[in-house]
């Protein structure tokens, strides 16, 4: 291809790029061959290396490469090929089929050896949706058959695949004005306006995957915050043109964020920073797709009704707290409130909606005849006019969706959360609807059992989340059997 085509076609310094590795997971697995195909000004050039994981290769991965270990032995080390593969991406449009994947290897090989790596990206998974949205499929076998492509040197080497991406990117630009795609590129890639005190580079690793974030003030004050199932699309929506918040704008100095695996370790992370200081603006960090303002009781306040049914049938309520009683063992609890007065409040709602004594429910002392009664909105338990029994089994059918679960495990659970690609692995570890803390790997749950954690306070909005979560079955449950007491 002349350097006039190269212009024509990237108006900007690029590298198309693919990766081979030995697996899946970022933590455990290398790269094993890199492929790049350079496009600028002056034209192109291609770049490929077989790279020595040092760590044992799979039959499958052999088999689905072609690439086996006696080809990587002596190849270098990704110590030994990091500056000059630092040097042909630098200052160039990263463009990858499903970016994340490619970026998020390299990002974590050149880590591993102390070097940050920050680099615009482009995902022509991302692209292809956009250009093409009428299609429903748009991995790179289908695009190659659709847009009839010639995969040569075959699919799954590096060198071939990042050509394929190349010559895909030359197709569209046949296919479709210059200014449709340089405008759907500008929507996947283009930031908005970063606030002037924030370091414009503080965004840059903001990865596209569900987690929690927080912006904070000047002063460390916490401004906000909230989880999302897109970091890098949420946070930077906030300064989007149109949309910017003028106060958030002005006010946001410093911002952090924890990536997780799925839902579930976004909502805990929420919650962690939720609780790290207090909300100086509690009603934006409760709207939108998160945001957990909920401040709780002390351990001493927070409270719950517990049910107690005698042999004759008469069903009563006692006030139960929880530094008395650990919630997450104790039978026949119903509901958690901050302190006794919301219990009391909540209670007396319950008794008026389902025509409940509040005489037989313990909210009032009446010598007779309850007022409710007297208002013809109790059935008469309380001068026999209703039975005990019958009064009872309302009652109890009345507080069934408030009723809290006993923890149903013998012991702590590591509840084991995958994301959707299979890259990442979040082992969040729950005794008794307590949060003991969130690992990636079994070298780290072993780190945390080892500390032996501390007895902890019973967790109501922790008991919420994980709750939610079982109900759903979307993550897998291991009993750990070795925690420390």
């Amino acid at each position: 291809m002349s350097i006039d085509d190269s212009r024509l076609f990237a108006p900007e310094p690029m590298v198309f790029v693919d990766l081979e590795t030995s697996g899946a997971n970022f933590a455990n697995d290398r790269i094993i061959e890199v492929g790049l195909v350079e496009v600028d000004s002056t034209g192109v050039r291609e770049w490929s290396v077989l790279v020595n994981p040092e760590v044992p290769l799979s039959p499958f991965i052999t088999s689905l490469t072609g690439i086996s270990e006696a080809m990587l032995r002596p190849a270098p080390t990704f110590r030994q090929i990091a500056h000059e593969l630092l040097e042909r991406l630098r200052g160039r449009l990263f463009v990858a089929h499903n970016a994340r994947f490619d970026y998020g290897f390299l990002k974590g090989e050149f880590g591993r050896l102390g070097v940050a790596f920050r680099q615009p990206s482009l995902c022509t998974v991302k692209l292809s949706r956009k250009l093409y949205p009428e299609h429903h499929r748009h991995n790179l076998d289908t695009l190659v058959e659709r847009h009839g492509l010639t995969a040569g040197g075959g699919r799954h080497r590096a060198l071939a695949d990042a050509r394929l991406l190349w010559s895909l990117w030359q197709c569209w630009h046949r296919q479709l004005p210059a200014a449709t795609i340089n405008d759907a590129v500008g929507a996947i890639v283009g930031r908005p306006q970063l606030p002037p005190q924030l370091d414009p580079t503080a965004l840059d690793d903001l990865p596209e995957a569900p987690g929690a974030y927080v912006f904070y003030g000047e002063d460390g004050r916490l401004l906000l915050a909230r989880r999302s199932d897109n970091l890098r699309r949420q946070v930077l929506a906030h300064f989007a043109a149109g949309s910017r918040d003028k106060s958030l704008y002005r006010e946001t100095w410093r911002i952090e964020w924890r990536e997780a695996a799925g839902e579930l370790g976004a909502r805990l992370h929420e919650l962690r920073y939720a609780r790290s200081a207090p909300l100086t603006t509690p009603a934006k960090a409760a709207a939108g797709s998160g945001g957990t303002a909920r401040h709780l009781a002390p351990a001493n306040e927070l409270c719950s009704w517990q049910l107690h049914s005698p042999a004759s049938g008469d069903c009563r309520l006692r006030l139960v707290f929880a530094d008395e009683l650990d919630f997450a063992v104790a039978d026949d609890l119903f509901g958690m409130y901050t302190n006794r007065r919301e219990a009391q409040r909540s209670l007396r709602v319950l008794a008026e909606a389902h025509q409940l004594c509040p005489k037989q429910v313990g909210i009032e002392q009446a010598v007779a005849a309850c007022s409710a009664y007297r208002q013809k909105n109790c059935r008469g338990a309380c001068i026999g006019k209703e039975s005990l029994l019958q009064h009872g089994a309302r009652l109890m059918s009345a507080l069934a969706r408030l009723k809290i679960r006993s923890w149903p495990y013998r012991g702590p659970v590591a509840l084991i959360e995958r994301d959707d690609f299979g890259m990442r692995e979040d082992i969040h570890v729950v005794d008794r609807w307590r949060l003991l803390g969130t690992v990636q790997d079994d070298a780290g749950l072993q780190t945390l059992l080892a500390a032996a954690p501390s007895r902890q306070d019973f967790d109501p909005e922790v008991y919420r989340i994980v709750s939610r979560t079982l109900n759903t079955g979307k993550v897998v449950v291991r009993p750990v059997n070795a925690l420390s007491p």
